[in-house]
């Protein structure tokens, strides 16, 4: 059978990695205060079209037997089932609601490098009752930052960096306004495409809806607007364009830029370019770049959305940003990013006879009871091939049964040949083999002139 294209799946040692990123991501939201969701995966059809990204094909599901038709669909991402989510929870959640999500979601993408149509997310989000403070866009952004900082570390590389971009749709909308442009939401929907075609391009379309020249300067000139500090304030304002929309966003947008603390490998900066395509973001946007994987685009993206969730007492502003977990991974591991070994199992106990397997048997319990991932060999074998059955699998220890009744038991750290005596009560592996470790690739060695 052939193999699907954009459905990925790992080896055991590529899960290792996964799980070791969701772990951190988790951490981290959790020491924020984040609680855990889990949406289910379909939404009605007319809802996921309604209020998202129409442009991208979505799964449809129908049921094989049954007469009725449900107009239902796979998510395509997180953030709309979640305002459902909220407006059918609304009387049993606590407002502000701080939430973290990870969970696959489904898009008719065309499979390549870092896009695929089955991928994990990790969403992060921030929802008030009719009002959420401005600051909670700070700290959406504060904790993803943390927690893009924290991978940069678990990569490895010294040269790993994430550069989280943000701006403000009211920016862009009133500097339009500003312009006198009648449909800035059109402008906003060219200039996002700066990423991938020219500016010269980017003239050119302008002009074909209806934007002249000398806007069309202007509005570039925003666009290339990018600096780490609240300098770009002045230098908006010396574009010359004034609209009260404008001066709101800008404000916004110097509020959250002056008030992230990004931690070592991660630079913030104001960028004008960025527009988000999803059209219920309404104020503060982000997008997340890697150094050395321009490649993937934005692997981190979200913003801020007044009117996306609201039933008949209430609406739910919010705020979220989302990681796609399942680029960065495929990045990472093309690149050689692995583990110190591809199962959980730090100990092997070794069987010199089945008639012993209870007594290993045992041996493994009072380990496990101890939070030490442990695994009793197949097959009585000779204790070389025992040995070697641990060398393969990448187990750093093998535990041996005392050699006359009532002598101690042995281990033997198969890496060094060291052998000692220990008591499987108390034992313990160093803190470094408890579990696989996330190990960097190595760099390629430079090529020496002849």
């Amino acid at each position: 059978m052939a193999k699907l294209s954009g459905f990925p799946e790992y080896t055991p040692r590529e899960r290792i990695v996964e799980q070791a990123v969701l772990d951190h991501l988790r951490r981290t939201f959790e020491l924020h205060g984040f609680g855990s969701v889990e949406t289910r995966a379909v939404e009605p059809l007319d809802v996921l079209l309604r209020k998202g990204e129409i442009d991208k094909e979505v799964y449809a599901v129908s049921r094989l037997h049954g007469a009725e038709a449900a107009e239902l669909a796979l998510h395509f991402d997180l953030t709309v089932p979640f305002a459902r989510y909220v407006v059918e929870n609304a009387n049993d959640l606590d407002f502000p609601f701080r939430r973290h999500q990870i969970q696959k979601v489904w898009r008719g993408e065309r499979p390549q490098q870092g896009r695929f149509r089955e991928f994990t997310q990790a969403d992060i989000d921030v929802v008030g009752r009719d009002v959420l403070p401005a600051h909670a866009d700070v700290e959406v952004a504060q904790v993803m930052t943390e927690a893009l900082g924290g991978l940069m570390e678990l990569v490895g590389s010294p040269t790993a960096h994430a550069t989280l971009q943000v701006a403000n749709r009211k920016v862009l909308e009133g500097f339009y306004l500003g312009l006198g442009l009648a449909d800035p939401t059109a402008v906003m929907q060219v200039v996002d495409k700066l990423d991938k075609v020219s500016p010269e391009k980017i003239r050119v379309m302008l002009a074909e809806i209806g934007v002249d020249d000398d806007s069309a300067t202007k509005v570039l000139g925003l666009a290339e607007i990018v600096t780490t500090d609240t300098s770009f304030v002045q230098r908006v304002e010396a574009l010359g364009v004034e609209h009260p929309l404008l001066a709101e966003g800008l404000a916004e947008l110097e509020h959250v830029v002056g008030s992230i603390v990004a931690p070592e490998r991660v630079t913030v900066t104001a960028d004008l370019r960025i527009a988000r395509g999803l059209d219920y973001y309404t104020g503060t946007v982000f997008e997340t770049r890697l150094s050395g994987y321009e490649q993937l685009g934005s692997i981190c993206s979200g913003g801020r959305y007044e009117k996306l969730a609201a039933d008949n007492r209430s609406t739910y502003p919010g705020v979220g940003i989302s990681l796609g977990v399942s680029r960065l991974l495929a990045a990472l591991l093309a690149d050689g990013l692995t583990t110190t070994r591809s199962v959980p199992s730090a100990v092997l106990v070794a069987v010199a006879d089945e008639s012993e397997r209870a007594a290993a048997d045992a041996v493994a319990r009072t380990l496990r009871a101890r939070g030490i991932a442990t695994e009793v060999a197949p097959a009585a074998a000779k204790l070389g091939k025992q040995i070697r059955h641990a060398e393969r699998r990448g187990i750093p220890f093998v535990v041996f049964a005392p050699a006359e009744p009532g002598g101690a038991h042995t281990v033997k750290d198969i890496r060094s040949g060291d052998q000692v005596e220990v008591d499987p009560a108390t034992w313990t592996p160093p803190a470094a083999d408890l579990r696989p470790q996330v190990v960097a690739p190595s760099p390629v060695p430079e090529e020496k002139n002849s």
